[in-house]
């Protein structure tokens, strides 16, 4: 089973609010996911975005692969950072 950290639409017509979720990614964008591990809100000014960083690197290291955007994401609260700091430190 693969599994990606992607997005989940939420909200209403163009007022969109998306869920970051850990999903098979056969399963379709907004349908069965495995668990859920932030979310984010582009409306709001600035952008609202809550990530729980333990289970975003818990699956990061199961081998979960981030979507583009989620990548981004992660990338801005320093979450990838930290997972290519520990596989470092891991090897030595």
């Amino acid at each position: 089973m693969a599994v990606k950290l992607r997005l989940k639409r939420m909200g209403a017509k163009k007022r969109p609010f998306y869920r970051i979720v850990a999903a098979d990614s056969r399963n379709k964008r907004d349908g069965k996911v495995i668990e859920e591990i932030g979310y984010y809100n582009p409306i709001v000014e600035p952008a609202e975005i809550k990530i729980d960083e333990t289970l975003a690197q818990k699956w990061l290291n199961n081998g979960a692969v981030p979507t583009d955007t989620v990548r981004g994401l992660f990338k801005k609260h320093g979450i990838l950072k930290q997972f290519h700091e520990s596989k470092i430190n891991k090897g030595k």
